[in-house]
């Protein structure tokens, strides 16, 4: 990732404007005996919260990062806590779903701090509501786990893959020892030189279940070790072939979590009173930005659903950092006849409705809002998400295509800062 001959001499002047270049060099050398506080491991007791507050030096600001719940409640979540950071919840819908899961009018509670992001999903949601809610379908549903094994040479690493492919049952079985609610359901390998990567996919339940598979992987691979003929040079529990937390072009050839496609169709009369367009503009303004992302290699074809996704995950108790996959996809919007089709598929939906952070009291209650707790929502949550990403992306192409993205951000975010500025 190289800079260009202007950058490059823009740094070159940055680093040197007050400062030889020995003096940059001295800046920039490493710092030897770094200061190391306990901070009193992951326990909650009042000494401990005290000692990590002492050793922040900002002591005055313990009250403003305070814990509305007991810490016990986020016990298995975090380690060093301090307490809690408060993000404004906004909420948006009902969001009508068709689904073959979720079937109903459902809100979105979602945790954000941009001005503009909440109304805006509400609008999507108001203008499918007014075309009879949006059809989902969950496609697939699935998680991977991709161990990596290294042998001296190639006829050991074939030798291996012959007798791992032969292995699934007993890897099943391996796995069924870890987890009632996890399942094997494949294995695929790719070899690369003397290298083995192998690819277990698992089913998860209502869990979004990474936790889940690496517990189960390490367990089939502690079973490959005891019976495989040729031993490898070394292994890891992951060798970053499953997609985790990145997106990957794998997306659209896998799944990775729940795969959901969801579509609606909307009158032109519908597109015009809400979106202040005529059907044929969004699809017109689809369509170049669709080749704007082909043109500049972005992975997927999509407006914004990392807006909506995040919000949505972090007020659901969601994986955050899952978004960095989640977040790819395809959006389609054409004319049939006068109406406007829009559709999104959603390949790396990595959500769960149980563990993780789901179980923290805000998450929680936030699903119980949305009516998703308990066993067998998970699927209906994915569904929610995918329609949660239509409705973003109808009204972000609405706004760009009527000339009125500006004008909103201006109205809702610059503005109205500026009123609370003066108030």
């Amino acid at each position: 990732m190289a800079n260009d001959q202007r950058r490059s001499r823009e740094l070159a002047t940055r680093l040197t404007a007050s400062r030889t270049v020995e003096q940059v060099a001295q800046r920039l050398a490493p710092r030897p005996g770094a200061p190391q506080p306990n901070l009193g491991g992951s326990g909650q007791s009042p000494e401990a919260l005290d000692r990590r507050w002492q050793a922040t030096g900002h002591a005055e600001l313990r009250e403003r990062l305070a814990a509305r719940h007991p810490l016990s409640a986020y016990a298995a979540s975090i380690e060093h806590i301090i307490g809690a950071v408060e993000l404004p919840l906004g909420l948006a819908g009902p969001l009508r779903v068709n689904g073959s899961c979720a079937h109903g009018d459902y809100w979105l509670p979602l945790a954000t701090h941009e001005a503009a992001l909440v109304a805006s999903y509400h609008r999507g949601c108001q203008v499918i509501a007014e075309a009879g809610g949006c059809s989902t379908l969950l496609l697939a549903e699935g998680v991977t786990r991709s161990p990596g094994f290294c042998f001296d040479g190639v006829a050991q690493a074939g030798r291996f893959v012959a007798w791992a492919l032969e292995q699934e049952d007993a890897f099943r079985a391996a796995a069924a020892t870890t987890t009632r609610h996890g399942r094997l359901t494949g294995l695929r390998v790719i070899v690369e030189g003397d290298h083995v990567y192998l690819l277990f996919d698992f089913t998860t339940g209502d869990a979004a279940g990474q936790n889940m598979v690496t517990i189960a992987t390490q367990a089939i691979c502690a079973d490959i070790l005891a019976r495989t003929p040729v031993q490898p040079r070394t292994w890891y529990i992951e060798a970053n072939a499953c997609g985790d937390k990145k997106a990957s072009a794998q997306s659209f050839t896998t799944v990775r979590g729940r795969k959901v496609t969801a579509e609606v169709l909307i009158p032109d009369a519908v597109v015009r009173a809400r979106l202040h367009a005529p059907a044929s503009a969004l699809v017109d303004y689809w369509r170049m930005s669709a080749l704007g992302g082909v043109l500049t290699g972005t992975i997927g074809v999509q407006g914004h659903y990392s807006n909506g996704l995040a919000s949505l995950f972090i007020a659901t108790g969601q994986d955050a950092a899952c978004v960095a996959e989640a977040a790819v996809g395809v959006t389609r919007f054409e004319l049939r006849g006068e109406a406007l089709y829009a559709a999104v598929t959603l390949p790396n939906l990595i959500v769960g409705t149980v563990g993780g952070g789901t179980g923290l009291p805000t998450p929680h209650a936030c699903l119980e809002l949305m009516g998703l707790t308990g066993d067998g929502t998970a699927g209906a949550f994915a569904e929610v998400c995918a329609g949660c990403a239509l409705a973003g992306e109808l009204s972000i192409i609405g706004a760009l295509a009527s000339g009125e993205f500006v004008r909103a951000h201006e109205r809702l975010a610059r503005v109205r800062k500026r009123k609370l500025v003066r108030g």
